[in-house]
């Protein structure tokens, strides 16, 4: 399993800051981001091949599901 958060989501939101720069903001002046997404992934493979059970409300809730 992985939580984390979400590597698309930071590289565009890491695109506006880069617009926002690059149009004469400063960047002293820009807040600081912190991630708003987070994905949950769950490889099934591995957990079987661990011996893992997997409940299915965590299925459920997962974002990615590895089989």
């Amino acid at each position: 399993m992985s939580y984390g958060n979400d590597l698309r989501d930071n590289y565009r939101r890491a695109a506006t800051y880069t617009d926002r720069i690059l149009h004469g903001e400063q960047p002293s002046e820009l807040a600081v981001q912190v991630p708003v997404k987070f994905e949950l992934v769950i490889n099934l493979k591995a957990a079987k091949e661990l011996g893992l059970n997997v409940p299915p409300s965590l299925l459920l809730r997962a974002d990615e599901v590895i089989e």
